[in-house]
C-alpha cells in the first residue's frame, strides 16, 4: 500500500461506526466513510470535540451540522510546499483529497528529475488541482482540464497560494473526453498524463461515464497523446470494482506494447493516529515480519491504515514504487 504519510497539517485521527474523525490544520471534522464497517469507542469524547459534521442521509446525499468552522480555511502540504483552500461543500467533500500527497510525491520527483526539458504534464478531471500544483510546483508546465468552472476557479486560487506562476498551468473548462479528442486531432503530446475520472458522470450532450465500462476505452485515446519519450502516466480509482490488479493490466496493454516501461498498481491509504487497542505502532515498526503498510502506519504510533482506494501508474523508468 501507498501510504499518504508526510502530512503535518492533516491526520485521520480515529475511525468508527462508518465515519472518520479528521484534523484538517486546526478543525476538526466528521464524514461518512463507507468502508469503516467496525465499531468505536463510544466513550471517546473527542468524537465529541468537533467544528462539523456530515450526516449521511438514508435517501441519499446528506447535509453538513457546522459548530464552529469557517466558510473557507487553509492547510499546507510542506513536504511540497503546497497550499490549500478548503471549504466543506456537497456530498461531504472539503475540496481536497489529502492520500492523493502519496502520488504528488511520486511524480514530483520524475518531473524534477527531467525539469530541464519542462515536461508538459495533462491533468484530466483535474478537480481543485492539488495535483496540478504539485506537478507544477516540480517544473512542469501542466494542462488543467476539468468541466466545473467551479472547480477550476478554485484550483486557480489554489495555484496562487501555491506561489505558482501565471504560465506554469494552462486552465480548460472543457469535457474531458471531448478535450482529449480535439487535442488527438489537433497533434498535440504530453509528457505525462494523470487522471482522477469519477465512478459516475454525464458529458455536456448526456453522455454517460461510467467508470468500469468507459475508463478503458479512454486510456487507450489518451495514449495517442503521449510523446514519444513520456515519462508517466497515472490513474486514480475510488471505484469498488477496480482493483489494483485491474488497473495494472488496463494500463499494461494499453501503454506497455507502445511505449514499454512497467506498471506497478496498489492501494492507496491514510495513517490512522490512535488504536484503541493495546497493539502499538513501536511494536509492530519492531517486527521485522510486518508488512510495509504496518511498519509505515507504525511510525504514527498506529498499526492501522485507511484504505481510501487505487492507483495505478506507468512509467518508461526503472523503479518507480
Amino acid at each position: 500500500m501507498w501510504i499518504a504519510d508526510k502530512w503535518k497539517d492533516y491526520e485521520v485521527i480515529d475511525t468508527g461506526n462508518s465515519e472518520k474523525l479528521e484534523r484538517w490544520g486546526k478543525y476538526i471534522l466528521v464524514r461518512p466513510d463507507p468502508q469503516v464497517i467496525w465499531d468505536r469507542d463510544e466513550g471517546d469524547t473527542r468524537w465529541k470535540k468537533i467544528n462539523a459534521h456530515y450526516h449521511r442521509s438514508s435517501k441519499g446525499g446528506g447535509e453538513w451540522e457546522f459548530f464552529d468552522l469557517p466558510r473557507q480555511w487553509t492547510i499546507r502540504y510542506e513536504s511540497l510546499g503546497l497550499s490549500f483552500n478548503l471549504k466543506p461543500f456537497s456530498f461531504k467533500h472539503t475540496g481536497l483529497f489529502p492520500e492523493q500527497a502519496v502520488n504528488w510525491e511520486w511524480f514530483s520527483q520524475i518531473i524534477a528529475a527531467h525539469s530541464g526539458r519542462r515536461p508538459r504534464v495533462l491533468n484530466l478531471f483535474a478537480y481543485t488541482g492539488g495535483a496540478t500544483c504539485a506537478a507544477a510546483k516540480a517544473g512542469a508546465f501542466v494542462t488543467h482540464v476539468d468541466s466545473s468552472k467551479g472547480m477550476v476557479n478554485w484550483a486557480k486560487e489554489n495555484a496562487q497560494l501555491c506561489g505558482l506562476a501565471d504560465t506554469s498551468v494552462r486552465w480548460i473548462v472543457d469535457d474531458c473526453r471531448k478535450f482529449v479528442e480535439r487535442e488527438i486531432r489537433r497533434g498535440h503530446k504530453y509528457d505525462a498524463i494523470i487522471m482522477d475520472p469519477p465512478s459516475y458522470g454525464r458529458g455536456p450532450k448526456g453522455e454517460i461515464w461510467k467508470m468500469e465500462t468507459s475508463i478503458y476505452p479512454f486510456i487507450r485515446e489518451c495514449a495517442k497523446l503521449l510523446s514519444d519519450d513520456a515519462l508517466f502516466f497515472l490513474v486514480n480509482s475510488y471505484t469498488t470494482g477496480l482493483q489494483p490488479g485491474v488497473l495494472t493490466y488496463m494500463l499494461s496493454t494499453a501503454l506497455v506494447p507502445s511505449f514499454g516501461g512497467r506498471v506497478v498498481s496498489d492501494e492507496v491509504g491514510l495513517p490512522v493516529t490512535s488504536f484503541p487497542g493495546a497493539l502499538s505502532g513501536r511494536l509492530y515498526t519492531g517486527l521485522a515480519g510486518g508488512s510495509d503498510a504496518e511498519r509505515a502506519a507504525g511510525s504514527h504510533g498506529s498499526p492501522l491504515v485507511l484504505p481510501c482506494g487505487a492507483a495505478g501508474r506507468w512509467t518508461r523508468q526503472g523503479d518507480i514504487s
